[in-house]
């Protein structure tokens, strides 16, 4: 029986709102109560999530979701989004079901999904500057004033090419919805444990996105010709400059994420949803 429970909250008024009557409704339960509230940068009311927690509720859109991934970090605690607004990739449930999934889920009756996450570590020199764990993508990126990134790349230590553009997405099969394919990369089923590669705006037409097997370890680092007024994003949720001679290193997570996942709900019905797919001649 799930004891402690969490809430990841986006900062709007009506989440708010709909959090303040969920928690009394969870506590009248005889549940502990973590609350968080999420922002652009990531989850601000507190740094991770209790041990403790057994449970997360996300009340907004996949931004929220992405906060409540950082918060939980590797706890392996499942995670069940609930959508306000437009139709999400990772919040499924409808505000207007949240009691009734949320008294299954506390009872057990749910099913969750594991999606892969990648683990992002950058050096300066001896120094590990940070370490991330992301659920949809990293990505190297210029200033809109910048001149052109050169993303030096290796695959397992061997050189496989320098991206000359915009810059350069990694990311999850959970991430090809995202960033990726608004830059021009394929979408991976999530149940796939593969690694992308989707260059932003490459100067050439040869470099292509790639899918890679789950198991390398990807290498980037700027190229001496490269701008040096380069940006590094996790998840969308926090920046970190990227300078020369700086070594980012991407593998696979240890621990997937856990995805709470109603019944009889299919990846395909909410691709078709989010991606306006009719079938119909326009």
């Amino acid at each position: 029986m799930v004891r402690t429970v969490g809430l990841m909250v986006k900062d709007d008024e009506q989440a708010q709102r709909t959090a303040d009557a969920f928690s009394v409704w969870l506590v009248n339960r005889g549940l502990e109560v973590v609350r968080a509230l999420a922002s652009g940068s990531g989850p601000v009311s507190c740094c991770r999530a209790p041990e403790d927690v057994e449970v997360v509720f996300v009340l907004g859109g996949d931004g929220t979701f992405l906060s409540a991934a950082r918060w939980i970090g590797s706890l392996g605690v499942p995670l069940l989004g609930v959508k306000f607004g437009e139709v999400g990739f990772l919040a499924e449930v409808p505000e207007d079901r949240l009691y009734e999934i949320a008294d299954a889920v506390l009872q057990g009756f749910y099913t969750a999904e594991e999606r892969m996450c990648l683990k992002v570590s950058l050096h300066r020199g001896d120094e590990t500057l940070l370490e991330e764990r992301v659920l949809n993508d990293v990505v190297i990126a210029k200033s809109a004033m910048a001149r052109l990134a050169r993303v030096r790349t290796e695959i397992d230590g061997r050189y496989l090419t320098t991206y000359t553009g915009d810059g350069l997405i990694v990311a999850t099969p959970t991430g090809s919805t995202a960033y990726s394919m608004a830059a021009g990369g394929p979408v991976v089923h999530p149940f796939l444990e593969a690694i992308l590669m989707t260059p932003i705006c490459p100067f050439t037409l040869t470099n292509r996105p790639l899918i890679l097997p789950e198991d390398v370890r990807i290498t980037i680092r700027l190229d001496p010709r490269s701008s040096g007024d380069i940006m590094l994003t996790c998840d969308g949720q926090s920046g970190h400059d990227l300078q020369h001679g700086d070594s980012l290193s991407v593998v696979r997570a240890k621990t997937p994420l856990r995805l709470i996942t109603l019944p009889g709900q299919r990846y395909f019905d909410v691709l078709k949803a989010k991606l306006r797919w009719s079938g119909e001649r326009i």
